[in-house]
């Protein structure tokens, strides 16, 4: 097998095909490689085929009537993105931008498709995929919609610990650079809010930041000031600090 396709058998939608029909993914499929800030696909393109990163990350965006993107998801290698496709095609909703150096492998909608008519676990994988990625987008409009801005970014800081979280001694470290403006494209906000913000949570003690890295050292009282409900990723009781420590992270 290729080495560009060993990500094939890695992600958990394909993991359980036999090598004759992760052999057949393959020779349909095609990688095309993107540089930073190129885009992947538009609004109102073709929505044939489904991507799986094979490298570097992908941000998932609309633009609002005021020009500014309002992140929909960021895609790291192994998981799938373009799954309209898989609902028999239409056009596509969204940006997908390539955030850093990006190798992509393209597989035609129909593949997919075929998978799902003979693998109950594909099929569940694919409806599990479209639902969590569904709730966080409603989730993400609701707090664009109803929250003030310091809410938003606390929000957004919790989100990135869930997916992005490493325990070190100081809290949780959030192992994904982003700037204040692409933390303000996030959130619907500007760079010099975002910019206040941080400083504002820095002087309360309950972020740090450095080297563009940041570290969340009250995410316990974060979570509670903004209701927001940790997953199962987090442990459910606080270290001496009063913090949360993520499950299975290395110091």
């Amino acid at each position: 097998m290729d080495k560009n396709f060993w990500y094939l058998k890695n992600c958990d939608l394909f993991e359980r095909l036999s090598q004759d029909q992760i052999a057949h993914v393959e020779r349909n499929s095609s990688v095309r490689n993107f540089a930073r800030g190129n885009m992947v696909y538009l609004p109102t393109e073709s929505s044939d085929s489904v991507y799986l990163l094979l490298s570097g990350r992908i941000k998932l965006y609309h633009l609002t009537t005021e020009g500014k993107q309002a992140l929909l998801a960021l895609i790291e290698p192994g998981e799938l993105f373009g799954e309209l496709a898989i609902l028999g095609g239409g056009e596509r909703e969204e940006y997908a931008e390539a955030m850093l150096k990006a190798s992509i492998l393209r597989i035609p909608g129909q593949i997919i498709q075929d998978l799902m008519e003979h693998h109950a676990t594909v099929s569940l994988g694919v409806t599990k995929l479209m639902g969590l990625r569904r709730q966080r987008i409603e989730q993400r409009l609701k707090s664009l919609l109803f929250r003030s801005n310091r809410d938003r970014l606390t929000h957004l800081l919790l989100e990135l610990a869930e997916k992005y979280g490493r325990f070190t001694n100081e809290g949780i470290l959030i192992n994904i650079k982003l700037s204040h403006q692409e933390l303000a494209s996030i959130i619907g906000s500007t760079r010099e809010t975002v910019t206040v913000l941080l400083g504002e949570l820095q002087d309360e003690r309950s972020i740090d930041i450095q080297k563009r890295h940041i570290i969340l050292r009250k995410a316990r009282y974060l979570a509670h000031s903004i209701d927001f409900k940790l997953t199962p990723a987090f442990q459910s009781k606080p270290d001496q600090s009063g913090e949360f420590v993520l499950r299975g992270a290395e110091a």
